[in-house]
């Protein structure tokens, strides 16, 4: 193992241009001509052309795309090279020669069933590395703004026994001979927390048994969740829109080369900073009329509709004021306008739509027991979170934000499965 260690990362290599190194990696692409071997070889962290003469280095013909090797030379400038350094290799310290691989990135279709069916290995591709490599700076840059911000992070169940969202999306698991569920949103566990902690969020899968087959729908997908005590919805909106700004500055400032590779326009999200633009679920339906969308007051803002009023608007909008049928029964109705809810959408533009939902919670116990009734619902299956409003209730608010979603956005991607490294939908569970 002595000669993997004395290699070092391709990008050290070629920052420092010249000099005798080390490196080590895969092939990612090859080219033989009369009397040298051209191969790139790729790493974490970039890719180097390497130069090999022929006549010494007979098992470089045998090597295909993905063969993994040790090499020990001299770096040499040449513009014409990736990132204008070569190596002339001097000595081929390990290699594994691997099987005719079955890819050709250059002709793939990134978001094609056979490259789903061979995920294990498309995450090798750049356009996958460069996609993980910004999907972890919104990971950390998550952490980062709520820890910065006074938040707890907490962790919650995965196995529930009441519905979130709603029973019909619920995935039933066998519990010991007793049915229980995976879990579709951490907020019932935040809210408990907020008496606890009073600023907490969670990052953790939530599972949705939705059929849908959109291009922004996952059954299993990451959700980073908030709640505050002695909070109203117009504080988790402030904290939405922070959130989201320092998780695309993050990313620009750290993933250009990334977002290069991917070849996304970083226009519209240099854009994304408070305040977002505030609409009304009111002035929604009738933004979406004028553009010939068949609307009602009371119907629900899809996909669809969704795509259509982002198009109009340069950054994110805050989308507020939903009818209460359109929301849970946990959102607190607006006590100077009854018939719509204290509740809001973060919507992304360019069609991308949203990517947060959330809003104030019911804190008085009476008021919760009216609604569970009034949208035909059960008390008793929600006894210990009506509990939360007996012993020292205090108002607050929270959101939702679907990771993936905002990933997908950040690198303009056409579907929501090309940012998951093994993605879970309707039709897929492998690899």
């Amino acid at each position: 193992m002595e000669v993997f260690k004395k290699a070092v990362p391709i990008s050290e290599a070629v920052k420092k241009g010249e000099g005798r190194v080390t490196v080590r990696g895969w092939v990612y692409r090859k080219r033989v001509l009369k009397e040298k071997i051209f191969l790139v070889l790729r790493d974490a962290t970039g890719i180097l052309q390497l130069v090999l003469p022929r006549e010494k280095f007979k098992i470089a013909e045998e090597l295909n795309l993905e063969s993994s090797l040790v090499v020990t030379g001299v770096l040499v400038k040449e513009p014409r090279a990736p990132g204008g350094v070569e190596l002339h290799v001097e000595n081929i310290d390990w290699v594994y020669v691997g099987e005719p691989y079955p890819i050709n990135e250059d002709a793939a279709v990134a978001d094609s069933e056979y490259l789903l069916d061979v995920r294990h290995l498309w995450l090798r591709s750049r356009k996958m590395q460069a996609v993980l490599k910004i999907r972890h700076t919104v990971f950390g840059a998550i952490h980062e703004y709520f820890r910065k911000s006074g938040f707890y992070e907490v962790q919650t169940p995965m196995f529930i026994t009441a519905a979130v969202e709603g029973g019909a999306t619920l995935f039933k698991v066998d519990y010991f001979g007793q049915p229980v569920y995976l879990t579709q949103s951490s907020q019932f566990y935040l809210e408990a927390l907020i008496y606890s902690l009073e600023k907490v969020y969670v990052v953790a899968p939530s599972f949705r048994a939705e059929p849908s087959r959109t291009r922004r729908h996952l059954t299993e997908f990451w959700h980073a969740e908030m709640e505050i005590a002695w909070a109203d919805m117009e504080d988790a909106v402030k904290v939405g829109e922070e959130l989201i700004t320092h998780v695309v500055n993050k990313v620009l400032e750290e993933r250009q080369a990334e977002l290069k590779l991917l070849g996304r326009n970083t226009e519209m999200l240099e854009r994304a900073k408070p305040p977002f633009y505030r609409v009304s679920y009111d002035e929604a339906v009738e933004i979406l009329r004028k553009k010939g969308v068949r609307i009602s007051w009371g119907d629900d803002i899809g996909a669809d509709e969704e795509r259509a009023l982002t198009l109009e608007f340069d950054k994110p909008i805050v989308l507020y004021g939903f009818p209460e049928k359109l929301k849970a029964f946990y959102h607190r109705n607006d006590p100077r306008r009854p018939e719509v809810t204290l509740s809001f959408d973060v919507l992304l533009p360019e069609g991308y739509g949203e990517v947060i939902g959330g809003g104030e919670r019911i804190y008085d116990a009476k008021e919760l027991v009216d609604k569970i009734i009034r949208f035909g619902l059960n008390p008793a299956d929600y006894q210990w979170y009506i509990d939360l409003r007996r012993y020292g209730s205090v108002p607050h608010a929270g959101f939702g934000l679907g990771v993936d979603r905002l990933t997908m956005w950040i690198v303009g991607a056409d579907h929501i499965r090309d940012v998951v490294p093994f993605p879970r939908d309707v039709r897929r569970t492998r690899p």
